[in-house]
Formats: C-alpha cells, sequence, structure tokens
C-alpha cells in the first residue's frame, strides 16, 4: 500500500518535471524566433541605405511641395484699360415737349359736332369742334346787306357829283352845290367802309366759333361732346402735343445735374416695357429744389405710340466717357487711409497699392488713379492677405 503511493507520487513529479521542460523549450523557440526576425530586418536596413539617400532630394522636393500646398490660393487678373461711359440714372414722367391746352376763343354756344379722338393727327387750324351759329349766320347776313346798301349809296353819291362837276363849267352848278356832293360821297364811301368792317368782325368773330387746333400735332385728350354748352370759362377742352414731340422730365441729384448738359445723349425705358427709346438732354434746370436737393433734365423724344404722356419711365443719361481700369468690388478693399487693392510681384508677394475709385456700376468700379492696368490684381481672398505675403495665383479665366 505504501509501496504504491510511493510510486504514484514519483510519477506524478517526474510528469510535472517533463512539462517545466516543454514549457522551457517553448519559451527558447519564441526568443530565438524574435531574434532572427531582429537580424532579417537589420539586414534590410543595412542594404536599403543607399537607396534611402539616393532618395533624399527627392523627398526635399516632396517636402518643398508640401510648403506650397501651404500657400494660401488667390485668383488674380490683369484689367488693362477700357473706355467706361459716365451713366446718370434718374427717373420721372412722361409728358409732351410743347403741350398746347384748347379751349374756346369766342362766345362759345352748344357744340354741335367733335371731328376728332385722342390719338390723332391734325393739322395747324384745323377744326377741331363747332359750336351752333344760327343766330350769328343771320347777324352777318344782315351786316352783309348793310354793306350793299352802303356801297349803293356811295355809288349814287359819286354819280351825281360827277354830273355836277360836268354842269360846272356851264354855269348850270355853283361851288358850293359841288363841294355838298363831294362831302355826300365821302360820307357815302366812309359807311360803306363802316358796314364792312362790321361784316368782317361778325365773320371773325363766327370763325372763332369753331374750336381750332393752334398747331399741328397730335390730340392728347379730349373733353367735350356734341350738346354741351361750352364758353370762355368752360377750361381746356382739348390738349395737343405740338409736332406730337415727347419728353421725359427726370429727377436727378445737385451732383448729377452738374455733369448734364444740353444735347446730352439719353436712352428712356417706359415702366412695364422692355422697349428703349434714344434722345437727348434740351433742356436742363437752372433751380435746386431747396427741399430735396433735386433738379429735372428734360429729356427730348421723338413721337411713339408707347410714349404716354403721365407715365413713369427711367433714363440713362451718357455724361461722357473716360479710359480707365475697371474692377470688380471684391478687388476693393479699405482702411483708415482709403481704398487700396493688392498686386502680385514677381515674387508672387502680395504688395499693397493705393488706389482712386471713380463710378461705381453694374459693371464694376472705376480705377481714375493708382493702376495703369497692366498689372496682376488680386481679385478674391484680398480680405486675408497682408502685405508682403506669398501666395499662390491663378489667373481668372476669361469670359
Amino acid at each position: 500500500m505504501n509501496y504504491e503511493a510511493g510510486m504514484l507520487g514519483r510519477s506524478e513529479r517526474l510528469e510535472y518535471v517533463g512539462e517545466e521542460n516543454r514549457g522551457r523549450r517553448r519559451w527558447l523557440w519564441i526568443v530565438g524566433g524574435l531574434i532572427v526576425l531582429a537580424l532579417i530586418a537589420a539586414g534590410f536596413m543595412m542594404r536599403g541605405g543607399g537607396q534611402t539617400a539616393a532618395k533624399a532630394p527627392a523627398g526635399d522636393a516632396a517636402k518643398k511641395d508640401g510648403g506650397d500646398q501651404q500657400l494660401p490660393t488667390v485668383t488674380f487678373a490683369v484689367p488693362g484699360r477700357s473706355t467706361i461711359e459716365t451713366v446718370i440714372t434718374g427717373t420721372g414722367s412722361l409728358a409732351a415737349r410743347r403741350e398746347m391746352p384748347v379751349g374756346v376763343a369766342g362766345e362759345g354756344g352748344m357744340v354741335t359736332r367733335v371731328l376728332v379722338e385722342p390719338g390723332q393727327w391734325v393739322a395747324a387750324g384745323q377744326v377741331l369742334a363747332t359750336v351752333d351759329r344760327s343766330v350769328q349766320s343771320n347777324t352777318a347776313a344782315s351786316l352783309e346787306a348793310q354793306v350793299r346798301v352802303a356801297r349803293a349809296d356811295a355809288a349814287l353819291a359819286q354819280s351825281e357829283l360827277d354830273r355836277a362837276q360836268a354842269l360846272l363849267g356851264r354855269g348850270f352848278v355853283s361851288k358850293a352845290d359841288i363841294d355838298r356832293k363831294t362831302a355826300t360821297r365821302d360820307a357815302a364811301a366812309a359807311r360803306v367802309r363802316v358796314a364792312e368792317s362790321q361784316l368782317r368782325e361778325t365773320q371773325a368773330r363766327n370763325r372763332r366759333l369753331d374750336i381750332r387746333a393752334p398747331a399741328a400735332g397730335l390730340v392728347l385728350t379730349r373733353s367735350v361732346e356734341p350738346g354741351q354748352i361750352v364758353s370762355s370759362g368752360s377750361g381746356v377742352l382739348f390738349r395737343m402735343a405740338q409736332g406730337g414731340q415727347m419728353e421725359l422730365r427726370t429727377q436727378l441729384a445737385e451732383g448729377d445735374l452738374q455733369r448734364v448738359r444740353a444735347g446730352t445723349r439719353a436712352q428712356v425705358t417706359p415702366v412695364g416695357s422692355t422697349q428703349t427709346f434714344s434722345g437727348e438732354v434740351w433742356q436742363v434746370s437752372p433751380v435746386i429744389d431747396p427741399q430735396t436737393r433735386q433738379g429735372i433734365a428734360r429729356v427730348s423724344l421723338s413721337y411713339d405710340p408707347a410714349l404716354r404722356p403721365g407715365g413713369f419711365a427711367s433714363a440713362r443719361i451718357i455724361a461722357g466717357a473716360q479710359v480707365a481700369p475697371l474692377l470688380p468690388q471684391s478687388a476693393i478693399q479699405s482702411d483708415e487711409k482709403g481704398n487700396f487693392v493688392y498686386i502680385l510681384d514677381g515674387q508672387d508677394r502680395a504688395k499693397k497699392r493705393p488706389v482712386t475709385t471713380g463710378d461705381v456700376s453694374d459693371e464694376g468700379v472705376v480705377i481714375t488713379s493708382g493702376l495703369e492696368g497692366n498689372e496682376r490684381v488680386v481679385l478674391t481672398a484680398g480680405a486675408f492677405l497682408n502685405p508682403d505675403q506669398k501666395v499662390k495665383p491663378v489667373q481668372q479665366k476669361k469670359q
């Protein structure tokens, strides 16, 4: 019993020693494998040293390229010099250049006919409307009869004078009779002239009963109908545009008005229309409104049905032209000293250049001084640059 127990304990100790030896062997294999891998890696490193040294310049270039990629990218353009028109814009109302109000010139009466409509062209003196003249016609007829009577009396007086003068030499008629007959003849001739004058006056009054066009032009409005009683106090019955000429009376600021002269070209566009009409300034107001600080420039226009008096329109007045560089507003920067732009030198460094700006339009900003036009001007990202900062320039593509 004891013997068997002792054999069993010995067997267990031998098995434990065997396991311990196998664990040591595995550990030695692992350490050996790591050493071999380390030696192989060292050999590769030693063999590739020459290649690494040979590739060192390429690495420097890559490092340099990486440095360039850190530079800010800016867009630039060479503006050159352009012919830029100085445009003044304004708005105002359309009207007849010479509007003619037409009313009753005579004593008036009942309108019998209206012969024209708005939009018609009429000649000078053309009848626009007629007024009843039945009473005046009878008066004129009576005066015509009186003229004929006066002429008959004058003819008789002249015949009697002629016969008396023939008998004067024979002694049948005295000198006093001749004088009386001469006076009678002269009085009859005077009565003829009075009657004729009265007839002409009546005929002139009758002609004034007709409402006539004072000059050739376009009828704009009509405010009378047949059957209406009119007189000199009836006001305006027709409105006409002399010669059909129109104009735009545009309001301009005081500063803009100083640059506008008679003969300046203009483009007028009525509200609600895409059609543009050419004209020219024919009168500049000599007075400035003290309240609004504005004045009126009157632009003459030829007749067109689309130009309706009383309508609203806008005007572009070409006040002159200049040759200068033109830049977008994004290129203009400002500080406490004024406006400036960034230009690029030969080393692609940003240089600050003070400039003076002129008119601003949809096309851009006019540079009146500070640039010649052949510089490389930074168009974008100028607000993020510092003077002498190196950049990566990209030229703007032409549109």
